[in-house]
């Protein structure tokens, strides 16, 4: 019998669109006022965040900056996002320039996607 190969949630979740919309949209249960003013929310605290991130001293604030991102990616569906920082949450000791810039480029696709819809929805 010939087996199925079936894609990883995290590469599903590559391929998508930088937000689920269909998850945001059943965590703001359906209401498009609250899904934009949770996207704007995000936007803005992703950017602080990330900066945060660049900025941390030590494995501490490193850990507390990606938690902080992982969890509010979660909340929107930003799936790679989310993935990314967890991955760097997971050893945030040896956390490497790459997988911050990394974060940071998926940051800046959701941002420019969220952007773009709340323009289209305007």
């Amino acid at each position: 019998m010939a087996s199925s190969s079936l894609p990883l949630a995290s590469e599903t979740r590559q391929a998508a669109a930088p937000v689920d919309l269909v998850h945001l949209a059943r965590h703001t249960f359906g209401n498009r006022e609250l899904e934009h003013e949770v996207l704007r929310l995000f936007s803005c605290q992703s950017e602080i965040w990330m900066e945060k991130l660049k900025q941390a001293h030590d494995a501490a604030q490193r850990a507390r900056a990606v938690h902080t991102i992982k969890g509010s990616a979660r909340g929107i569906g930003a799936w790679q996002v989310a993935d990314l920082a967890e991955r760097l949450e997971a050893d945030a000791q040896a956390m490497t320039d790459g997988l911050s810039g990394d974060l940071e480029d998926a940051i800046s696709a959701a941002n420019a996607f969220i952007r773009h819809l709340l323009n289209e929805r305007a």
